[in-house]
């Protein structure tokens, strides 16, 4: 059994260790409730262009348009977003590991991957993996990205896809769902034109003065706001996932504490009956 001593020792360490979670548990669930009404906030909007782009897509002038156009998928740009630190419970393995599974589909069906990373643990995950093609590391966006920041990486994706360098464009973030519960999911941003939306229909609406004009003016405009919604999302999942993880690392070291306590308690005991029994045994000693 352990001293008193080292016992006391271990004690402090880990109160020490409790104090700093509890520090950054608060700080997270203070950083997830903004994220989070961000998030909430701009999804009307990203939802709007969603269905807008894919209303435009089934336009015959869309056919034409280079950022509508589709070909058959030889080579693909993944931009993958993590976070700049970790201590977030399973949040960067989850984005990783569903990088990881895309680049080895791709490497089964014989496609050129190129990659994009948002955040240090994408780009240090991203740089341990032979035959990558890294585009652009970017580290230290903040919870709410500036037209500078964001247009860097659209640009890049722009340029790859209309000059033919690449035939698909795709993002994995990690979706917010709600605070208990944010998904790891590929969400392909080009060939612009989403999944079909049942409600939205060509005829539901006017373009004016043309579809072709609408489409060069809005169309670049409402692929950012796909990117921008996921870096949104990725920020409120990562602070609601490390208040998650620091909350869970407080209450285990609450009942590390407890055990130590109770296992300090017990060692000072066993000193105290061992100190009376020496007592019990010199007087006997004595008395014969």
């Amino acid at each position: 059994m352990a001293s008193t001593k080292a016992l006391k020792q271990r004690i402090r360490s880990v109160k020490s260790t409790k104090q700093i979670t509890k520090a950054m548990q608060l700080v997270a669930a203070s950083k997830m409730r903004r994220a989070q009404e961000v998030t909430k906030a701009s999804m009307p909007y990203t939802l709007a262009a969603r269905e807008i782009l894919t209303a435009l897509s089934r336009h015959t002038a869309a056919k034409e348009h280079p950022l509508f156009v589709k070909r058959p998928v030889k080579s693909r740009l993944v931009i993958v977003i993590a976070s700049d630190k970790g201590l977030a419970g399973s949040y960067n393995s989850n984005v990783l590991k569903l990088y990881a599974q895309q680049l080895m589909d791709d490497r089964q069906n014989s496609i050129t991957s190129k990659t994009v990373t948002i955040g240090r643990k994408a780009a240090q995950f991203a740089a341990r993996i032979k035959d990558i093609d890294v585009l652009g590391s970017y580290e230290g966006i903040p919870d709410q990205p500036t037209n500078n920041e964001l247009r860097a990486i659209l640009d890049t994706a722009r340029q790859q896809f209309i000059g033919g360098m690449v035939d698909a464009v795709d993002v994995i973030y990690t979706e917010f769902v709600s605070g208990i519960t944010q998904e790891a999911r590929l969400l392909r941003v080009l060939p612009a034109g989403f999944e079909p939306v049942d409600d939205v229909r060509p005829s539901d609406a006017l373009y004016e003065p043309d579809p072709s004009v609408v489409l060069n003016a809005v169309a670049y405009r409402l692929i950012e706001a796909q990117i921008f919604q996921s870096l949104l999302d990725a920020r409120a999942s990562e602070h609601s996932m490390r208040m998650v993880a620091m909350k869970n690392a407080t209450d285990n070291a609450a009942d590390l504490i407890d055990d130590l306590t109770l296992a300090m308690n017990k060692a000072r005991q066993g000193a105290i009956t061992q100190e009376l029994a020496e007592i019990s045994g010199g007087v006997e000693a004595l008395n014969v």
